[in-house]
């Protein structure tokens, strides 16, 4: 079992190396929703996820960058690491700010 997970990581690795880079395949295999966007960043806001609207949004490497806009207002920056194939999908919790 150990082995066989030690030869995954090392195929991912050397898959990574040979391509034009980590950042690069990360960002072309992004799998975050926008759904799941506002649930975990409204999360984080203690909003719930149908007062928060997708202004902008981005992918660069790991990070997908969002600015959102909350129905009493404010605006937000937020940062969410992971989504893609080199994190199996799990994501950081998220990271905003108020704009």
């Amino acid at each position: 079992m150990m082995r066989s997970r030690s030869l995954a990581w090392h195929a991912l690795a050397l898959g990574c190396l040979s391509a034009a880079g980590c950042s690069s395949i990360a960002s072309r295999t992004n799998t975050l929703s926008d759904e799941r966007i506002l649930s975990e960043t409204g999360g984080v806001l203690g909003l719930s996820p149908s007062e928060l609207t997708i202004a902008e949004r981005r992918t660069e490497g790991t990070n997908t960058y969002v600015t959102l806009k909350a129905r009493n207002g404010r605006t937000y920056a937020c940062t969410v690491n992971g989504g893609n194939l080199l994190s199996f999908g799990m994501t950081n919790p998220p990271v905003c700010q108020s704009r």
